[in-house]
Formats: C-alpha cells, sequence, structure tokens
C-alpha cells in the first residue's frame, strides 16, 4: 500500500509540476521544404523546416522583433566592426557544445558557393572566432540591418558537416544531392527523426535544448504536405491532420463552423507578382520572333492595366488579400503607400497601348506558374490567363509544382512567370539585393539600371536614416516608373487548427513550434 501511495504521489508530481503533457502535432502544408540543407534555398517552406531544427545568432519574436538567440549580445567596436557574445552551454542534438568555430565555418558557408542565401549577407568581408565563445564580423562598410540579415543565417556544427562530406552548401539547381539535404542537425528545439521528401517529415523534442522547454509541450511533430487544397482541408475537418499554416480562402467559413475547429488570419508580409523577362532579345515562348515584346514598357504597362485584381479578391481569395501597387507590402523599410496604389483596371487602355507598341492583334505567350507555393497560385493564373484574353493576349499556362516552376526560373527559363517575396529582413534592401540589383539571383526579370545598383550599395553603409530612406525612395520612384514586375497582391495568411491546438499565428507565416501547446 506505501509502494502504491507513493506510486501515486508521484504521478500526480509529474503531471503537476513537468512542463505540460506531452502531444503530437500533425501539420500540413501545400509542398514539401525543398531542401533541408540550411543554405541551399531561400525559399519560405524551407526556412519554415530549417527554423525548427536550426537556430542563428539572432531571431524574430512571434511579433517579429529581433531577440537574442545563439548569441546574448552584440556590440560595435568600430562602424564595421560587430562583435557577439555566444550563449552558454548550447549543445547541438549530438550532444556536442556550439564554438564560435561553428558560426565562423557557418557565415562563411552562407557567404560562399552555391549558398542561395549569400547575398543576403554580402556585405560581411570577414567573420572570426576570438575565442570559444566570441566571434567578430567585419562588413564593407557600415551596414545599419546587419541584425536583421543575421536572423535568416542558420549555424550549423562544423565538425558534423565537415564528417558527412558539407562543408559546402547543396547545389541545388544542379539537383545535387548531399548528406545535409536530407538530414538536420542543429541546436534548436526540435530534432528531424525522419525524411520522406514530399511525403512525411518527423521532428522530436531535443532534450539537449538549451531554451524553456515549458514554452510547449509538443513532444512530435508529423510534417505531410498535401497539395490539393480540398483534400488538405478534408483532412484536417477529418482529424487526420492538426494545423495547417495554407488555409484556402473559399473554405474558412466550412472550417469555422466546425466546433472542433478554428482559424485564425492575419496580413502576411509576402506580396505577389509577375515578373517579365526584358533582358533576352527573343521570348522562349512567345509568337513573336527577331524581337522580345517584353522590352516595351508600353507592352508591360498594358499587361497591367488587364488584370483585374479586385475581382481576383473578391472571387478568388474571398476578400483576403489586398491589390498591390507595388512588390513590397507595410511594414517594411522603404514602403510607400502612395506607390502602393494601383494604376487602374483598363482593358480598353491595355489595347491601345499594345496597338502602339506594334501588336494591335496582341500576341502569344506562356505564363509559367506554380500550383503549390502561394494562396490560390494556379487560380491566379487562370484568372490573368481569362483577363489577358480580353486585350488580345493569348497566354498559355504551364502550372508545376513549386520544386520545377523554381528551378525552371532559377535556369532562365521562364518568360513571364508568378513568383511571391516575403521580407524577413523588413528592409527594401532585401527586395533589391535578389530582384533589382543587375545581378540579383533571382532577377529573372532582366531588369537592369545602374543609378538602382548604386542606390542598392548605399542601402547597406548610409547610417542616417533620413538619407537611407531617401535612397530607398529614389530607387523605387525608378523601379516604378520603369515596372520591371507586375504587382498582384499582398497575401492574408489563415492558419486553421484543431480547436485545442494552440499556435500563435506570425505575419511571416512560419510557425514557432516551441510556442505551441495542445490542451
Amino acid at each position: 500500500m506505501k509502494i502504491l501511495t507513493k506510486l501515486i504521489v508521484t504521478m500526480i508530481f509529474v503531471s503537476i509540476f513537468s512542463p505540460l503533457y506531452a502531444a503530437t502535432i500533425k501539420w500540413s502544408m501545400p509542398g514539401d521544404s525543398l531542401t533541408l540543407d540550411p543554405h541551399a534555398q531561400n525559399e519560405g517552406p524551407t526556412h519554415m523546416v530549417s527554423r525548427q531544427v536550426y537556430e542563428g545568432l539572432v531571431t524574430r519574436a512571434i511579433d517579429m522583433s529581433i531577440k537574442p538567440q545563439l548569441s546574448t549580445s552584440w556590440k560595435t567596436t568600430d562602424p564595421e566592426t560587430w562583435v557577439f557574445t555566444l550563449r552558454k552551454g548550447v549543445k547541438f542534438q549530438d550532444g556536442s557544445l556550439l564554438k564560435a568555430s561553428d558560426v565562423e565555418f557557418s557565415i562563411n558557408r552562407a557567404l560562399t558557393g552555391t549558398s542561395d542565401v549569400k547575398e543576403l549577407i554580402n556585405s560581411i568581408t570577414s567573420v572570426k572566432a576570438l575565442n570559444n565563445s566570441t566571434i567578430e564580423i567585419k562588413t564593407k562598410g557600415p551596414n545599419p540591418i546587419l541584425l536583421n540579415q543575421l536572423v535568416q543565417i542558420f549555424i550549423m556544427s562544423e565538425s558534423w558537416s565537415k564528417k558527412n562530406g558539407c562543408e559546402t552548401a547543396q547545389d541545388y539547381n544542379a539537383s545535387q544531392e548531399t548528406f545535409c539535404s536530407i538530414n538536420a542537425m542543429g541546436t534548436g528545439p526540435f530534432k528531424i527523426t525522419l525524411r520522406e521528401q514530399n511525403t512525411r517529415t518527423v521532428f522530436e523534442r531535443n532534450d539537449n535544448w538549451w531554451g524553456d522547454q515549458s514554452q510547449h509541450n509538443i513532444d512530435k511533430i508529423e510534417l505531410l504536405p498535401i497539395k490539393n487544397d480540398a483534400t488538405r482541408v478534408a483532412a484536417l475537418l477529418s482529424g487526420d491532420i492538426d494545423f495547417t499554416n495554407f488555409t484556402p480562402a473559399q473554405d474558412i467559413n466550412r472550417i469555422k463552423s466546425s466546433s472542433m475547429h478554428k482559424v485564425v488570419s492575419a496580413a502576411q508580409s509576402r506580396t505577389i507578382f509577375f515578373g517579365m523577362d526584358q533582358g533576352v532579345d527573343e521570348l522562349r515562348s512567345s509568337n513573336v520572333k527577331g524581337k522580345n515584346p517584353f522590352k516595351d514598357k508600353k507592352v508591360r504597362l498594358a499587361f497591367y492595366h488587364a488584370l483585374d485584381m479586385n475581382a481576383i479578391k473578391e472571387k478568388i481569395m474571398r476578400g483576403l488579400s489586398e491589390p498591390a501597387g507595388m512588390i513590397t507590402f507595410p511594414g517594411v523599410q522603404g514602403y510607400t503607400k502612395q506607390l502602393d496604389k494601383r494604376l487602374s483596371y483598363d482593358p480598353n487602355l491595355s489595347k491601345k497601348l499594345l496597338a502602339d507598341a506594334g501588336y494591335p492583334k496582341g500576341f502569344e505567350i506562356t505564363l509559367d506558374c506554380p500550383n503549390n507555393r502561394y494562396i490560390n497560385d494556379e487560380a491566379i493564373c487562370v484568372a490573368a490567363v481569362g483577363m489577358l484574353a480580353k486585350v488580345g493576349i493569348k497566354v498559355n499556362l504551364d502550372a508545376q509544382p513549386k520544386s520545377i516552376h523554381f528551378k525552371d526560373l532559377k535556369g532562365g527559363l521562364s518568360d513571364f512567370y508568378m513568383l511571391g517575396w516575403g521580407v524577413p529582413t523588413f528592409d527594401s534592401h532585401y527586395v533589391y539585393s535578389f530582384l533589382l540589383k543587375s545581378d540579383g539571383s533571382w532577377n529573372k526579370s532582366g531588369f537592369k539600371n545602374e543609378k538602382v545598383d548604386e542606390l542598392v550599395g548605399t542601402m547597406l553603409t548610409e547610417t542616417n536614416l533620413d538619407k537611407r530612406n531617401a535612397n530607398i525612395a529614389e530607387a523605387w520612384s525608378i523601379v516604378q516608373d520603369n515596372m520591371p514586375y507586375l504587382p498582384l497582391h499582398h497575401q492574408v495568411i489563415s492558419w486553421g487548427t484543431k480547436s485545442n491546438v494552440n499556435i500563435p499565428i506570425r505575419t511571416n507565416n512560419e510557425p514557432l513550434f516551441r510556442f505551441a501547446k495542445v490542451n
């Protein structure tokens, strides 16, 4: 009887004072992360997966403010030198201690070779471990947004990476597969114990995590990608999944009507747009030969005026989008509300512009579109095809999974394409360095402007906020006048969950399961 009493007391004690009972969350989104290599692809869902396992020197909290993570403090010893002090006692998931040399290795890895995040931190000229707990980072000129950029740079174990042949980032665009593209080992709150690309990824609680384990009660996460919206919603309502951060707008009311489920929505820090290749002399998919219609601004404007974004908002997005006039969103440093006002929807003007450009009967072209990346991406493209047909543009739609779509785009194979751009730094420099700088890795529009390139350089070095904002405003003015991209809308995200699942929604659409609780 005494033994039984002690056992009962022990069980009660554990249930009261342990960090909440352990739970499993089954999570679904339309597509999987492209890779587990944290430096190989600068893509939202890929970062979502990496951030559960890997950590950076700094991070963004639920409210998107910058907070310490693997570093506890930092200072500038001169305008071009930053010194970071590392958190003591942090262990990787294999039990080895985090050292400054791991940080030096990781940032250099992210800066070089086939890394897809190197443009994000290319102002860094050197990284040096001063001792086991101190890192020195030098930049080319003062960099007022270095912390914003370091949020996206994950720290890997140098010894684990080298042991497994992953000293450099995976060459994703060449379809390379490495040990680090199918395995992960970081310092974060969860570790990956099973990886079946595009089918199932299992995360389990990392007992070595340095953070506060009582922030969550999640023992296991299962990521189950489901491309089809209707199938994903059915899985949520039937209980086969617990959470999706890609809830189709057309199904929100249906989910809300279930007493066992809930939906929360928020404006997302992402803008959707169409790109047009103005750089090549002849388009690949057009019936116009010997020249490129997109080189003519009148043609680009004709496409713009043919797109009825209010109709797309009402009929496809069910009101959950905000028509955009520029390719970045409110909250980004340099965003201007005046520039975000859309030009008019005017099919007659489109026809006139096409005729003035020498295409009175329009022409033919292919639109490349993902079908499992953005909210209602393929449906938006289908609507755009119909709208452009009304002004004489025959558009052939090629909708592909994002893994194919992005490879084709990065390979320079797209004339006319959909892309969405979030801004994790919340600064215009991020948009410019990837999309608008002449040598930007995602600048497949062929847009080149010497003055814009010059202004992009000042965005990294100008510390006077008024001067910096003036430079950003001048750059946006040039871009808007040239219209190299066709802005569509700013996304609104909706997270659908079982009613007993609580995951704080974030404007970047990235769940942080270290703050998740299942009641």
